[in-house]
C-alpha cells in the first residue's frame, strides 16, 4: 500500500468539494516558531485576520500569547469572546463602526481594546465620543512608512497628533503602528535592506516623542514577511498572521521562513472539455481570485497551467488529461490563504489522514453581536 502524503484523507467518500482542511499539528508546530522567532510573548502580537477561527485563538492562548491584532470589529469580538486580555484593532473605525467600538468596550469589560488613528478629525470624534461616555479609550498613531494604504507619515503631522493624544484627559496613548505589507522581497538580505529603511523614520520619530517627555512608546510594525526582521529589534511588538496557516505565495519567496503549509483544498475533477482540458470545482467563489494564474498550487499537476476560471469552475490544460478521469481527488494550496478562508463557514481538521472534526470561520461575518 502507498504509503499516504502529510495531507490526504485516508477516506475522502463523504468529503464535499471543494473544501478547506486545515491540520492541527502542523498549525501548533507554526505557532511554536513563530513564537521562537519572537523571543517570547511580550513581544509577539499575531494577527488573525487570516484564520478568523477561535480554535486557533485558544490554541496560541494556550501557549501564552495573551495580546492580539485583528481587521474587523467582529474579528475583535471573536477574541473577546475568547477570553483575550488585549486586543488591536488595526483598522481605524469609521463612521458606525466608531461607536460599535465603543460598545465591544461596555460589552467586554475584561478585555483590553484599543484602535488606530491617522487623522485630527476621527481623534476628534474618539475625544467627544468619550468624553459623553466618561471613559478613557487606548488609541495608537497609525504611521505609513511605505504602503501608501492607511497612515499618516512620520513626521511632524504625527508628532503633533500624537501630542494631542497625550495630552487629552479621555485617551491613553499606547504608541506607534506601522505595517509594511510592500517589502517582500524573495532575497533576505534585500528584504532587511528595505524593512531597515522603511522602519528608520518610524523610529526616528519614537525618539523624538520619547525626548519630548510623551514615552515610553510602544511600536507595533509589520506583517510576516518582515516578522524576523522587526523580531530582533528591542521593545517591538510583531504581528505576523500568514504564518499560521501559510500559502503558496510566502511559501514561493519567501525560502527563509521555514512556516509549514498548514490548510490544503480538496478539489474534484468534475468535467473533461477536452482531451487536455481538466475542470475542477474550483471557482472565483472557492479560492481568493484577485490574482493572476497560478492561483492554487495543484498537488500532482504542478506543470499543468491554469488557462480559466469562472465563478464556480476552474480549467486546466493537463497533456495527458487521459491519465485522469471525471471525481478524481486532488488536493491544492492556495496562492493567497486569507481572502480564501473567508469564503468558507467552516474548515474540517484533519489528524492522522482522516477528518477529526470542523471548526467554524467564526469571524467571516461583518457582524456577530455588536
Amino acid at each position: 500500500m502507498q504509503r499516504l502524503k502529510w495531507y490526504e484523507i485516508n477516506d475522502t467518500t463523504k468529503v464535499i468539494s471543494p473544501s478547506l482542511l486545515v491540520y492541527p499539528d502542523r498549525i501548533k508546530k507554526n505557532i511554536q516558531l513563530m513564537l521562537k522567532i519572537a523571543g517570547g510573548t511580550e513581544f509577539l502580537r499575531p494577527h488573525i485576520k487570516t484564520h478568523k477561527m477561535a480554535e486557533i485563538i485558544q490554541m496560541q492562548m494556550k501557549l501564552g500569547i495573551y495580546k492580539f491584532k485583528c481587521a474587523t470589529i467582529a474579528e475583535a469580538e471573536l477574541l473577546a469572546d475568547c477570553g483575550v486580555q488585549d486586543i488591536l484593532l488595526a483598522m481605524q473605525p469609521v463612521g458606525p463602526n466608531i461607536s460599535r467600538f465603543f460598545s465591544l468596550m461596555e460589552t467586554y469589560p475584561n478585555s483590553k481594546f484599543s484602535t488606530l488613528v491617522d487623522n485630527a478629525n476621527t481623534l476628534d470624534t474618539f475625544i467627544v465620543t468619550a468624553k459623553s461616555k466618561k471613559i478613557t479609550i487606548d488609541l495608537w498613531v497609525d504611521i505609513d512608512n511605505g504602503m501608501h494604504r492607511t497612515g499618516i507619515p512620520a513626521g511632524p503631522m504625527a508628532e503633533t497628533l500624537y501630542e494631542r493624544m497625550v495630552g487629552s484627559t479621555y485617551i491613553n496613548a499606547r504608541g506607534l503602528h506601522a505595517y509594511d505589507g510592500h517589502i517582500n522581497q524573495s532575497d533576505f538580505d534585500e528584504r532587511k535592506i528595505a524593512c531597515d529603511l522603511a522602519f528608520e523614520p518610524v523610529s526616528i520619530l519614537r525618539m523624538k516623542l520619547e525626548n519630548k517627555g510623551l514615552g515610553p512608546i510602544k511600536m507595533v510594525i509589520g506583517g510576516s514577511p518582515t516578522f524576523p526582521i522587526h523580531s530582533k529589534r528591542a521593545n517591538i511588538e510583531t504581528s505576523p498572521g500568514t504564518t499560521l496557516l501559510w500559502d503558496e505565495r510566502y511559501s514561493t519567496i519567501l525560502k527563509d521562513m521555514y512556516f509549514l503549509t498548514s490548510s490544503v483544498l480538496i478539489t474534484r475533477i468534475i468535467s473533461k472539455p477536452g482531451s487536455d482540458l481538466l475542470c475542477f470545482d474550483l471557482g472565483h467563489k472557492s479560492i481568493a481570485p484577485e490574482m493572476s494564474f497560478p492561483r492554487l498550487k495543484i498537488l500532482g499537476l504542478e506543470d499543468c497551467p491554469q488557462i480559466a476560471q469562472s465563478e464556480e469552475h476552474l480549467v486546466v490544460k493537463c497533456n495527458d488529461g487521459n491519465k485522469h478521469k471525471i471525481g478524481d481527488v486532488f488536493y491544492a494550496i492556495p496562492m493567497h490563504i486569507c481572502p480564501t478562508v473567508a469564503k468558507y463557514q467552516s474548515v474540517s481538521t484533519v489528524e492522522d489522514h482522516k477528518i477529526s472534526g470542523s471548526w467554524k470561520v467564526v469571524a467571516r461575518n461583518q457582524k456577530l453581536t455588536i
